[in-house]
């Protein structure tokens, strides 16, 4: 008998099953030095081997796993891939797919490669590094470009769990049947190979370490795990996959909610949070020391770190430089100080008093509300078009066509988002298409009371009411383009 070569011992070792060769081995899917066992399709130069890594950069291609590890068709497992994307790259890792000649992988699933990728043309790419691209989308760029990170992607029988540099970024269960935009193939937990992909000719993206830990196909799913589908789950389904921006921006940890279990709760629905701390007097956070040590806390959890202004005094309590390092800041316009000196908070009826001239109240709100958003830094304006308990029953009376484009008009000359409000059920569908119409961005907002955070209800409710499309649909901005920024320059 002619003795194995140990090449040939590996390669037969890994074609063993897992419970032979021990689960707890992790197998290479690279060489660092050629791609044997990949496939390239399209443009078979875009994707090569540089300094022991692979590079993909040119036209768009796909390269597929089609080595010998467990014959390149996967069912369970984990894998690890090491990534480094310059400045405006694109890119992503399929799983559940298999080989085709053309175009995008028509089946399995896509992770997101993004950490500034902007978009082409009138698209505006949202979904960020870490994606479960279309079904669980992060809107956070939690990575730098120029800087190796870490993908760790777990499929278990009808659960896909992501983590980025270990953080757990990513728990989506399948439901039965599985919920699709379409009746294609993809999107569907089954079994397949692998892919890298080459986005376009600008981007530039470098794989290494790329490991693969086969798990045993008959791993089962809890039946209590597998999520409820009604109408809600369909539409925020379906507004991940048309490219909405699918992020409550206003949530407090209150009630006993901690940071932990907020985050678990954005994995389960599949909806990014963007917490909020209170700054003002009175408030947990008064100073810039304060704001420093929130950021800290906030620093590479899977959320958006917010700023809530409250009273008007939080203008004078906060560097411009402090709130600008904010994701984003907000405030509204229900703590104010009336035509008599008398300082009032709107949700608090003792503080509100008696009300005898319903139209001259709403005069005086509204010019408020105008100085709000003419003067103070602020991204979004939250809890828009509140009524106290008092007037709330005459809403669609008091709030006149010529008092909401007053506040709308204000909102688009000064670059501030509304928010569609879960929490309140605000503002009014004529108010949301009014705002529409002259261009006004708007947010997604719960503003919990308690451990509550729904699923954004009302905001899925107005989206399809008022025929909001992703456009309409606020984002943060940059670094350097922030309200506190901007009111600063002007």
């Amino acid at each position: 008998m002619v003795p194995m070569s140990r090449r040939d011992l590996l390669a037969s070792l890994l074609l063993l099953p897992a419970a032979l060769r021990g689960e707890s081995e992790w197998i290479p899917l690279f060489n660092g030095r050629s791609l044997d066992g990949w496939k390239p399709s399209e443009s078979r130069h875009s994707i090569r081997v540089e300094e022991g890594k692979i590079l993909a950069e040119g036209p768009r291609a796909h390269l597929f796993y089609t080595g010998r590890v467990w014959n390149a068709s996967f069912k369970n497992f984990e894998l690890k891939a090491e990534v480094l994307t310059r400045p405006g790259a694109c890119s992503g890792i399929y799983f559940h797919t298999r080989f085709q000649p053309h175009g995008w992988p028509e089946r399995g699933f896509k992770i997101q490669i993004n950490s500034t990728y902007a978009g082409q043309g009138d698209y505006r790419e949202r979904c960020r590094t870490g994606s479960l691209y279309g079904f669980r989308n992060i809107y956070k760029a939690l990575v730098k470009d120029d800087e190796w990170f870490q993908l760790h992607v777990l499929v278990r029988a009808k659960q896909v769990e992501v983590r980025l540099n270990d953080t757990f970024i990513v728990d989506y269960v399948e439901p039965n049947p599985p919920v699709r935009s379409d009746a294609s193939p993809a999107g569907v937990l089954d079994r397949g190979t692998f892919a890298l992909e080459c986005h376009d000719p600008h981007s530039k993206v470098y794989f290494r370490n790329l490991l693969v830990r086969p798990l045993p196909d008959d791993l089962a799913m809890a039946p209590e795990k597998r999520p409820v589908v009604d109408d809600v789950y369909r539409d925020l389904l379906r507004m991940n996959q048309e490219n909405f921006p699918m992020v409550d921006y206003h949530v407090h940890l209150k009630g006993g909610l901690t940071l932990e279990e907020a985050l678990a709760e954005s994995r389960r629905l599949g909806i990014m949070y963007g917490i909020a701390v209170n700054c003002g007097l009175g408030f947990p956070i008064t100073n810039d020391a304060g704001v420093e040590e929130f950021l800290a806390s906030m620093k590479g959890q899977p959320a958006f770190a917010a700023m809530q202004g409250e009273g008007r005094e939080w203008v004078k309590l906060f560097s411009r430089e402090t709130i600008a390092k904010f994701d984003y800041a907000f405030t509204d316009a229900m703590t104010f100080t009336d035509d008599h000196g008398k300082r009032m908070r709107l949700w608090i009826p003792e503080e509100v008093g008696e009300i005898p001239d319903s139209e001259q109240f709403m005069e005086m709100y509204v010019s408020r509300m105008l100085s709000v958003l003419d003067h103070e830094p602020i991204d979004i304006c939250v809890n828009p078009t509140f009524l106290p308990d008092l007037i709330a029953r005459d809403y669609d009376r008091l709030w006149t066509a010529e008092r909401m484009q007053k506040v709308i008009d204000a909102a688009k000359a000064n670059d501030v988002a509304i928010e569609i409000n879960n929490r309140y059920r605000l503002p009014s569908a004529a108010f949301i298409k009014r705002a529409k119409n002259a261009g006004v961005k708007f947010s997604f907002g719960t503003n919990n009371a308690d451990r509550n955070l729904g699923r954004m209800e009302y905001a899925v409710a107005m989206v399809k009411e008022c025929g909001l499309t992703w456009q309409d649909i606020f984002v943060p901005k940059p670094d350097g383009d922030k309200a506190a920024q901007r009111r600063r320059a002007a």
